[in-house]
């Protein structure tokens, strides 16, 4: 006897998923389109991060807050200032160089990190490939200022003749190893004839901390950090590391005038990005960064700081970056600075 076989009963379709080209009528309504047609927002559509590669209380955390304060009012979103110290403003800076190019994460560099590539061979970033000049923002001038209790001298031949008559080397503060105060005060040295024993510090808070304390003995540290300081009486000015004498203490000569031929070293402050950072971004930014350092009230609020604001474009900053780099590169190679 013959049994039929079983068939089994052939498989349903499956039910085909609608795609949807990414064209669709003009007249159809925003929310109703693909997401492959609707158009991006325009930048920022949230908080933006500015990375401070020092601690605060220093210049750069100052500028960098008062930036922040104009620029969020301006873009319309938070502008959350965050402290990255360390290493000569170095992972504040590699920490920015490798974050998403999306125009959110921004750097408030400075004049150090054009020593920096010079004195630390073994970074993981570059930082002039690696990150993209956006808008400088001011160019402090450094001073040169004394504990009295340390260093009773009232002019700078007096604090050289303290140092080469102390039996221990007069110690100086920076604001790390490889920034733009470390290089003054290796420069002050080789023209002075004079050897001081240099002590590197996180930043500027911490060492003005310890120069008030008489822990060191001098800085050649920035206007704006000090300038409260000298203005009290709790620390002396001799001299500013500039061509030009400072609008904020015109009674304080300049090094050149003070005896050190040619003596002209200051700290810029500026913006980068990630170096894929959108030149649409960039160009927004620089736009409205020169657009807040035009405003006569936060020039005011600036130069009372001691803190001189500049604008460029970005290509402009970027060649002084470039420049810088090259200057330093023949400093630090002339003096042996270098960390393995």
């Amino acid at each position: 006897m013959n049994v039929p076989a079983f068939r089994q009963a052939p498989p349903a379709p499956s039910p085909r998923r609608r795609r949807f080209p990414c064209s669709w009528p003009p007249s159809a309504p925003w929310p109703a389109l693909p997401r492959c047609m609707r158009p991006k927002p325009a930048w920022p559509v949230r908080a933006i991060t500015l990375v401070v590669p020092f601690p605060s209380g220093g210049t750069t955390d100052v500028l960098a807050r008062a930036l922040g304060e104009q620029l969020s009012q301006r873009v319309g979103q938070p502008v959350v200032v965050e402290n990255r110290p360390g290493a000569g403003a170095t992972i504040g800076a590699d920490y920015v160089a490798k974050a998403r190019p999306d125009g959110y994460t921004l750097l408030m560099g400075a004049v150090h990190h054009t020593i920096a590539t010079s004195v630390y061979p073994s970074l993981s970033y570059d930082f002039q490939k690696d990150l993209a000049a956006v808008s400088p923002l001011a160019m402090v001038p450094n001073v040169l200022v004394v504990n009295p209790a340390q260093a009773p001298a009232t002019s700078v031949a007096g604090l050289v003749e303290q140092a080469r008559k102390s039996a221990q080397p007069l110690a100086y503060g920076s604001n790390g190893y490889g920034t733009g105060q470390h290089l003054i005060g290796t420069q002050f040295q080789a023209a002075a004839g004079i050897t001081l024993l240099h002590v590197p510090y996180k930043g500027s808070g911490p060492l003005t901390t310890d120069l008030l304390g008489g822990q060191v003995a001098m800085s050649f540290d920035t206007v704006t950090t000090v300038l409260p300081y000298i203005q009290s009486g709790k620390l002396r000015a001799l001299a500013v590391t500039t061509a030009q004498r400072s609008a904020a203490l015109p009674d304080v000569p300049t090094l050149a005038e003070s005896g050190l031929k040619d003596f002209d070293m200051g700290t810029w402050f500026g913006v980068l990005a990630p170096a894929a950072t959108p030149r649409p971004v960039i160009e927004r930014l620089n736009r409205e960064i020169s657009a807040i350092v035009g405003q006569p009230d936060f020039r005011e609020r600036l130069l009372a700081a001691g803190a001189e604001p500049m604008s460029a474009t970005p290509q402009a900053f970027a060649q002084r970056i470039d420049a810088d780099t090259r200057r330093f590169a023949t400093l630090v190679k002339e003096n042996g600075i270098k960390v393995e």
